[in-house]
C-alpha cells in the first residue's frame, strides 16, 4: 500500500485532503492511484492513518479514513550515525540503508582520511535528506531521519548530548559489538546512541588517540575486513537486531 507523509492540518473530521504538489503529483499523476485505492499517510505526530481515495480533483485528492492509530514503525532509542562519507554510489546506498534501519539522523563526518572533498560533501546533503525522503517513504517509517551538515568528531562529541558512542575501529578494537550490547543492556532504553564509521583508508593515529582521550568505546564486528559501506550497514542491522532481541527476551 503506498506511504505518504502528511500534516495534521490535512485531516479533518473522518476525512483527509491532499493538496501538496509532491504527494498530489506522485499519486494522482505517477502512481495514477483511483477513487476506491488504498493510501496509508501518517502526520508528524505518527498517527498512521489507512484511508480510501473517495475522489481526485485537479489539486487536489480527498480521502477516507478506515483506520487510524500511533504508528509503530520507528526504535525506541535514539540511534544516530556519524560516518565519513564514500565516493559514487556507495554513499547513497549507505544513506538509504541507515534510514531503513531506523537511524535517526546521519552525520557526514570529515575524517583525516576522508576521500571526498568538504565542498563535494556540502553540495549533496540535500540529495542525500531527499534519498532519506524517499526510503522512509517506502519502508513505512513513523518519522524522516536528518541529514546534517558536515561536521568532525570534536564538534559533533562537543555539541551533541549522546548517552553512548561507539566507534568501530577493526585494527585497534577493544571488544565485539555483541560483548558491548550484553555488558549495555540499558542502551535500549530510550537512549541517545552514537554509532561512528570511518573511510575507507580508516581512522588516523590522531583519531584513535581522540576516542581514547574522549572514552569512545572501539569496537570491532569480527574477524573479517568489511568495506566501509558493509561495515555501516551490518553494524546499524546488528544494533537494532540486538534492540529487537533484548525486547523480546524482556518480554518473555
Amino acid at each position: 500500500m503506498p506511504h505518504f507523509f502528511i500534516k495534521s492540518s490535512d485531516v479533518k473530521d473522518s476525512q483527509i485532503t491532499i493538496e501538496d504538489n509532491d504527494n498530489y503529483n506522485h499519486i494522482a499523476r505517477s502512481l495514477r492511484a483511483k477513487a476506491g485505492e488504498n493510501l496509508l499517510l501518517i502526520d508528524e505526530n505518527q498517527i498512521q492513518y489507512e484511508t480510501t481515495i473517495d475522489k481526485i480533483t485537479s489539486k487536489e485528492i480527498f480521502a477516507k479514513i478506515n483506520k487510524q492509530y500511533k504508528s509503530k514503525r520507528e526504535l525506541e532509542f535514539q540511534l544516530y550515525l556519524a560516518q565519513s562519507p564514500l565516493r559514487s554510489d556507495a554513499q547513497s546506498t549507505i544513506i538509504e540503508k541507515a534510514t531503513e534501519l531506523g537511524a535517526a539522523g546521519v552525520y557526514p563526518l570529515l575524517t583525516d582520511n576522508c576521500a571526498v572533498k568538504r565542498d563535494v560533501i556540502e553540495k549533496k546533503i540535500s540529495k542525500w535528506q531527499k534519498i532519506m525522503y524517499e526510503a522512509s517513504k517506502q519502508c513505512e517509517r513513523a518519522n524522516i531521519p536528518v541529514c546534517f551538515e558536515l561536521t568532525t568528531l570534536d564538534k559533533v562529541i562537543s555539541t551533541e548530548n549522546f548517552d553512548y558512542i561507539i566507534a568501530f575501529c577493526e585494527r585497534k578494537a577493544q571488544k565485539t559489538l555483541k560483548t558491548f550490547c550484553k555488558e549495555n543492556p540499558q542502551m535500549f532504553n530510550n537512549s541517545k546512541v552514537l554509532v561512528i564509521i570511518g573511510p575507507e583508508g580508516g581512522f588516523s593515529e590522531r583519531e584513535f588517540e581522540f576516542f581514547e582521550q574522549n572514552s569512545i568505546s572501539m569496537l570491532t564486528l569480527g574477524d573479517l575486513i568489511l568495506k566501509a559501506e558493509t561495515a555501516t550497514i551490518v553494524a546499524l542491522g546488528n544494533i537494532t537486531y540486538e534492540y529487537n532481541n533484548s525486547k523480546s527476551n524482556q518480554a518473555g
